[in-house]
């Protein structure tokens, strides 16, 4: 049976917008169009969704999914062993790190020092490089060197102004959850998100944005961080941060 446009973005968890911009770029194109210009898809465009899904969870842009989907020697089953292969190799580094962040964000929150020797119990000198390498590769080498030359110059005074900054537009966007992402108010405190990682640590594209509220639901981290403010609160801030490239960006 043909699915709605609708329907399919309700099964996975993705906007209507996303499956739009999706059949514009090729990436995913629906089986058929109804007389009055509705898309259907197939169960096969399911089954190929899911897979654009699950590589975008490993941090593959559009373009480079388009590019191995569409390759004639692509094989789903394999890709799907990689990929199971690939997660279970990124949870057991996150559960490394998960007891490190959580000390981490209580310290914060009681305003106390962290005992440094817990601040580093998930790191290594390797891993240190490893995730430098991994943010380098996501992000580009440029914004990374910038984000480091800026950060480092910082003031003990000017990170409690960024944290109380943050901490600000985040409780107001918990506070707003029962609206539309693209909620006007909802839009104000997202652009200040914005505007707080572009003022401070590098510079945001539409990509680099969209991809990092992409990144708040698929990194069990960022999803702990913004959960224990509110359940729920990644997944919102991931839809409004979209809402916001394609109002502004136009993509």
């Amino acid at each position: 049976m043909p699915y709605t446009v609708k329907s399919v973005a309700d099964m996975a968890g993705v906007t209507v917008r996303t499956l739009h911009h999706y059949d514009r770029i090729g990436l995913l194109r629906p089986a058929s169009v109804s007389p009055s210009g509705y898309r259907l898809y197939s169960e096969a465009d399911l089954e190929r969704l899911q897979q654009i899904l699950f590589f975008r969870e490993l941090g593959f842009g559009l373009g480079e999914i388009k590019t191995i989907m569409d390759n004639p020697g692509f094989d789903r089953r394999e890709a799907l062993v990689a990929q199971k292969r690939l997660l279970l190799e990124k949870q057991r580094r996150i559960e490394r790190l998960i007891a490190s962040i959580e000390t981490s964000i209580d310290a914060m929150e009681r305003g106390t020092e962290l005992d440094k020797d817990k601040m580093f119990g998930g790191f290594d000198e390797s891993k240190i490089k490893e995730y430098t390498e991994e943010a380098r590769a996501r992000w580009g080498n440029e914004n990374v060197d910038e984000s480091i030359r800026r950060s480092s110059k910082y003031t003990k005074a000017e990170w409690a102004e960024i944290m109380s900054e943050g901490q600000s537009y985040t409780v107001g966007i918990a506070a707003l959850m029962d609206r539309d992402p693209g909620d006007p108010e909802v839009q104000k405190l997202i652009e200040r998100h914005f505007r707080l990682i572009n003022d401070r640590f590098y510079t945001v594209t539409p990509e680099i944005f969209r991809g990092l509220g992409d990144l708040y639901v698929s990194d069990p981290r960022f999803t702990a961080f913004y959960d224990k403010v509110k359940p729920g609160l990644a997944q919102f801030m991931k839809a409004a941060m979209h809402a916001y490239c394609d109002r502004v960006f136009g993509k």
